[in-house]
């Protein structure tokens, strides 16, 4: 669904232009709501409205009783903000989530397939170079084929 790797700047409003590719695929899926949320090692995560719902679904089976599922219910679902792009394909990152995710004027925008990551441009290459390095190994533990 969503690939790729794109830099881009926030403006002086918080606005973030959807890249080309992404916008290809809102319209393909006619997807009309995006759900931003934080996301984990610092970066937010994106949803279209689709992808949202499913994990909405996939969390409501947590138990509310063990304190860890309310702690990460309250950052992801209290975190979320609904926004649907403007003409000119903007989003708006609301200071909360700008702050959490300690975003810059410069951006990464990450496809990984069912979201979107938004990154501060140094923390996400900081987060590549100390990743790449065990890339592999990972996909060993991972992945059995």
């Amino acid at each position: 669904m969503f690939y790729g790797e794109y830099v881009h700047k926030l403006d002086k409003k918080n606005r973030l232009i959807i890249p080309s590719r992404f916008r290809d695929v809102i319209n393909e899926l006619c997807l009309e709501k995006l759900y931003i949320t934080r996301g984990l090692d610092e970066c937010l995560f994106v949803f279209a409205d689709n992808e949202w719902k499913a994990q909405e679904n996939r969390f409501k089976s947590m138990s509310f009783t063990k304190s860890d599922a309310r702690k990460f219910q309250r950052q992801f679902f209290g975190g979320a903000f609904e926004t649907a792009p403007d003409k000119q394909w903007r989003i708006l990152i609301p200071d909360y989530l700008r702050e959490y995710a300690k975003l810059t004027k410069n951006i990464m925008i990450v496809g990984v397939s069912n979201r979107i990551e938004i990154w501060d441009k140094d923390k996400w290459k900081e987060f590549y170079s100390s990743s790449k390095q065990n890339y592999e190994e990972i996909a060993e533990r991972l992945i059995e084929l």
